[in-house]
């Protein structure tokens, strides 16, 4: 008996060895290889090394490392976006700007009134020219005065725009020394008549006692002193200025405790010397230089025929005016900058005019345009 197939619950089973078969060996090509590689993923690789091998505590994993790396850098797009709202912004800014600016300057605007109405001609036909009003004068010049004697100044009496009669004491110039010298001549007067007079009662109580040439010595000593102190009254007057006629005072240039002369005051602005009193005759008329420019003097009308009228400038006021007469000499035409030399290249022939002045707001010296016509 066959002790293996009586006992049926025990079988020995032996393992049977296995077949080798050799298989060849095949080279992967670059595609297996690829595919191979491209299979692998590197989560599977960091899963099973996670799994395996145990991270110490405190250890900071990668990823927080990489989360903190992406946070550091991360605020550089926010500023950008800024950068770019700003720089629209302005831009946007600029471009309302603009706009307004166009609207503004572009707005119609209507054209002031004129302050005053421009100059005109009254007449069909007339002579355009430039007329200077001056005072009511033969010489149609203003009185400029000047001292005779030369010291500072004491007192100034009067102020511009007064009026004046003639014999008005204007300023006085200080005069200690000619008061000196006139007591003196008077003192000289009286030592020679009180010897003229005793010489003069001697010879007629004996006219042999002085001789008559010794009094008429004494009696022409007298004379010549008598004259000295007429000639020390008159020089005292000099200290004392006057004016010489009627008028209006227009200009005042000097100034208590000035030193003048005879060529007059010294203006530090224009290096000159200007009269201390400037004054005009009685203002009721004024007179109108014109300068007819050479070229139309053989337009001018006749003294018969000829009509003008004057509008100040920067006025609309219109005056009429009164031939007065020409003066038969062109010149160079007078410019008003106040210069040491001019040049002018203008001949112009002065005529004069006259109106009645008043309450016209017109003043000596001051231009006005005039248009001459025929009647």
């Amino acid at each position: 008996m066959n002790p293996d197939k009586s006992n049926p619950e025990i079988k020995t089973t032996e393992p049977k060895p296995e077949a080798t078969v050799s298989k060849p060996v095949v080279a992967p090509t670059p595609e297996a290889k690829a595919a191979t590689q491209t299979e692998v993923k590197p989560e599977a690789k960091l899963t099973t090394k996670n799994a395996i091998k145990p991270k110490p505590e405190g250890e900071v994993k990668p990823e927080a490392k990489a989360d903190e790396t992406k946070t550091a850098t991360k605020p550089a797009a926010p500023k950008r976006k800024i950068g770019n709202a700003v720089i629209f912004t302005i831009a946007a800014i600029g471009i309302l700007a603009g706009l307004v600016a166009a609207y503004i300057f572009g707005i119609e605007r209507k054209a002031q009134p004129p302050v005053f109405q421009p100059v005109s001609n009254p007449y069909a036909s007339a002579i355009y020219a430039n007329g200077m009003i001056e005072s009511d004068l033969p010489s149609g010049e203003n009185i400029n005065i000047f001292p005779e004697v030369s010291g500072p100044i004491t007192k100034v009496l009067v102020k511009e725009g007064q009026q004046v009669k003639a014999g008005t004491l204007l300023f006085t110039i200080e005069d200690s020394v000619q008061r000196a010298n006139t007591k003196l001549a008077e003192a000289t007067l009286k030592l020679d008549r009180d010897q003229y007079d005793k010489d003069r009662a001697s010879y007629d109580l004996d006219p042999k006692s002085i001789s008559k040439n010794v009094l008429d010595i004494a009696e022409d000593t007298v004379n010549q002193a008598a004259a000295s102190l007429k000639a020390a009254n008159a020089l005292l007057q000099y200290y004392s200025v006057k004016a010489p006629v009627d008028g209006v005072v227009l200009a005042v240039n000097a100034a208590v405790g000035g030193y003048v002369s005879p060529q007059g005051q010294y203006d530090t602005y224009t290096e000159l010397f200007d009269p201390l009193v400037v004054m005009s005759g009685p203002q009721e008329y004024m007179d109108v230089r014109c300068y007819v420019d050479e070229i139309l003097v053989s337009k001018l009308p006749t003294a018969w025929h000829i009509q003008a009228e004057m509008q100040p400038m920067g006025t609309d006021i219109k005056v009429p005016l009164e031939f007065v007469r020409v003066q038969p000499y062109v010149s160079p035409k007078i410019e008003l900058s106040n210069e040491k030399q001019e040049q002018v290249d203008l001949r112009v022939l002065p005529v004069i005019f006259r109106f009645e002045k008043k309450d016209l707001p017109v003043y000596p010296g001051q231009m006005v345009d005039v248009f001459i016509g025929q009647k």
